[in-house]
């Protein structure tokens, strides 16, 4: 049994996504559909994007990019490999493209709820806690996170764990100023501090923006109960009904990610495959996902791979 794994959204070059868009037939078809819901050309923004450098906190074309290619991926694995999948799941930005791969979420209502969601959090992040950013790193068990954490609160200094990638991977959110000594004391402990994303994420404290993207950006789309379960990323949960996903999805912005609680969740439903569809450097690398799935790595160069024909001797 297998299930589809959509990973959290990295940092995609045009490149690496232009040839899929414009020679993929499912590829295609979901571009044209997406410019039909956003009322422009998504490849020609997502280019002038990169041309200006405009990569920060990734623009808008880029994150419907990343949407429209893992859904294209995914789709077209099933059809290629017969799926029938057990579960989907999204680890944090994925969680939209697994709402949509579960019938939860028609495609034209994520494409333009993902603009607009990613529209409200620069413009909240450009006026509210403007001096926290997330750090992620590797190589730190929980227990030695925990005594860390303790340190910086006897300092006085603010921290939130924004999510558990494995047993010895984490995200924690703290005040910028913090970066550099957080970073010394994870190297003293034998962790490897790897990335700071700006905007920060998955934290109690932003309940203000999640309100306002439930009250003006989710309250009107239409979701459905999913033909397919999808596995909350914050618990691990079997999410069933069209209420329980579009509050799964809200709750990126406030809930921590525990992957483990996926890879428990996948285990029990009899999963011994899964295919990560989309461009993905963590989510389905870390060592709790290698260890216990066989992990199929769907990318834009596996679909434009020429199949291999049989001959007749």
């Amino acid at each position: 049994m297998s299930a589809i794994v959509f990973p959290g959204i990295g940092p995609t070059r045009f490149a690496d996504s232009a040839r899929f868009f414009a020679v993929h037939p499912v590829a295609r078809r979901l571009v044209a559909e997406a410019d039909a819901a956003l009322g422009y050309s998504l490849v020609d923004a997502y280019r002038e994007a990169e041309d200006r450098g405009d990569q920060g906190a990734y623009p808008e074309p880029a994150r419907i990019a990343f949407l429209v290619s893992c859904l294209a991926l995914a789709e077209w694995a099933t059809a290629e490999h017969g799926l029938e999948p057990v579960a989907c799941v999204g680890a944090s930005f994925g969680g939209t493209a697994a709402a949509v791969r579960a019938g939860a979420l028609p495609f034209a209502d994520a494409v333009t709820m993902t603009a607009e969601w990613g529209r409200r959090v620069d413009a909240y992040f450009a006026r509210e806690h403007r001096d926290v950013v997330t750090q992620s790193f590797a190589r730190v068990p929980v227990e030695r996170l925990e005594e860390i954490r303790a340190e910086l609160a006897e300092r006085g200094e603010w921290s939130e764990v924004a999510g558990h990638v494995d047993h010895d991977f984490h995200m924690l959110s703290v005040r910028e100023e913090s970066v550099e000594r957080l970073q010394a004391r994870l190297r003293a402990a034998g962790g490897l501090p790897l990335y700071v994303m700006r905007p920060p994420m998955h934290s109690a404290g932003f309940g203000a923006l999640r309100e306002e993207i439930a009250n003006e950006v989710v309250a009107g789309i239409p979701f459905t109960d999913p033909h397919t379960p999808v596995v909350s990323d914050h618990d691990g949960s079997l999410v069933r009904t069209a209420d329980g996903v579009r509050t799964l999805l809200l709750d990126a912005v406030t809930r921590r990610v525990q992957w483990p609680s996926v890879v428990e969740t996948l285990k029990f439903l009899g999963a011994r495959r899964v295919y990560v569809t989309g461009q993905d450097g963590l989510w389905g690398r870390v060592e709790i996902m290698t260890n216990t799935f066989d992990v199929v790595a769907v990318r834009p160069e596996t679909a434009l791979r020429p199949r291999r024909r049989s001959t007749i001797a």
